[in-house]
């Protein structure tokens, strides 16, 4: 029978917006690691799934360790909770490692020895990233004889991007862009549990966003095609055809699908659009929205507008100040919000920024 962008985007939704959720962490253990190379992007992830959240019950969470931010998955910021960053950690090294390799050109060391020490490094206190490109820099000199990776533009992400460290605002709120400093992962959340598998973090994401083609699960993880088949020949999963030829496999027993009604304010970068391969994002959003909404020429996205389970818009907030004024933009063909389905996404929006919303104009846009 096979299944439709339809079918797809009714049982994402249902894994994206559960209910029942008692605090924001055991929210991300449900629907997943939220990337956030913008700060307030977690906040508002959190709050448009969970009425009700504040900015001090997130900043709570990154303070006691329940929840925690490094750089993981395709080398990205992503916040996730303690038992979920292992299996990112892993998924890192594995996705990363032909890139690093390629970059560094290591001949007598290996990229391990370095990524171990630089967790030694990091271990006993936090290490702003000017101390952690010192420890590149001697750690190449002492052990290659040589350091070129001062002429590469990517050598303040190699100090840091391993997976192995997380990292906090060194001052400043948890929701801001200030600057930041890194620990060690296991200094911070301890040993893991068990030992982390590629296969358990393959049902990771199929638990948060699936079904999934492993299309989608390779640019989500950062690992490869043939890595990413491997994995998924072992799990054993049977899988259905989908509207564009690919096969989408799912875990069993997954929620019935859903479609929240009304509007959601979502956060730049939302699970909604980063989950999924590009091409595959049409279950959420007409191709040339999807394109509207990733800006190429930076690479930053739109904070979408959710209506009635489907992606139709986007917003803004503009400003620093604690009271700023909210466009709510609309694409052509799309249903104009009302402004009575508003009052809720404008309140969550208040609560997880701590701001305040002046005015709120609605508009279109073609496309």
């Amino acid at each position: 029978m096979g299944v439709s962008f339809d079918d797809l985007r009714g049982l994402a939704l249902a894994r994206q917006f559960p209910d029942g959720a008692a605090s924001v962490a055991g929210l991300v253990a449900v629907t997943g690691p939220i990337q956030s190379q913008t700060a307030r992007s977690p906040f508002l992830g959190l709050a448009a799934r969970r009425p009700g959240t504040t900015h001090a019950e997130v900043t709570a969470a990154y303070e006691s360790g329940d929840l925690v931010r490094g750089s993981t998955l395709r080398g990205t910021v992503h916040t996730c909770t303690a038992a979920q960053h292992p299996l990112l950690h892993l998924g890192t090294r594995a996705g990363q490692r032909t890139r690093w390799q390629q970059l560094l050109k290591l001949e007598h060391g290996s990229l391990d020895d370095l990524w171990d020490s630089t967790e030694a490094f990091a271990r006993d206190e936090w290490r702003t990233p000017a101390e952690l490109i010192g420890h590149l820099h001697e750690w190449l000199e002492r052990v290659e004889g040589r350091d070129e990776v001062t002429t590469l533009q990517v050598g303040r992400y190699l100090a840091f991007g391993h997976g192995g460290l997380v990292r906090r605002p060194l001052k400043g709120p948890w929701s801001g862009q200030g600057a930041p400093v890194y620990r060690a992962a296991t200094a911070v959340i301890g040993e893991p549990a068990a030992e982390p598998s590629l296969d358990d973090l393959v049902r990771l994401h199929l638990r948060c966003h699936g079904p999934a083609s492993r299309q989608d699960i390779a640019w989500w993880s950062g690992l490869g095609l043939r890595a990413v088949g491997e994995v998924l020949d072992r799990l054993g999963l049977v899988g259905e055809e989908g509207p564009d030829g690919r096969t989408y496999v799912d875990l069993p027993g997954g929620p019935p699908p859903r479609e929240p009604s009304g509007v959601l304010l979502l956060p730049e970068f939302d699970a909604l659009m980063c989950g999924y391969d590009p091409p595959a994002r049409v279950r959420f959003a007409e191709p040339e929205h999807v394109r509207r909404l990733w800006l190429q020429a930076n690479g930053m996205v739109l904070p979408p507008l959710l209506v009635d389970g489907r992606i139709t818009g986007y917003w803004r907030a503009t400003g620093s100040a604690r009271t700023r004024p909210l466009e709510v933009v609309h694409f052509t063909g799309t249903r104009r919000p009302r402004k009575a389905e508003l009052e809720a996404p404008v309140a969550a929006l208040e609560a997880a920024l701590d701001i305040a919303i002046a005015e709120v104009t609605v508009s279109r846009e073609s496309v």
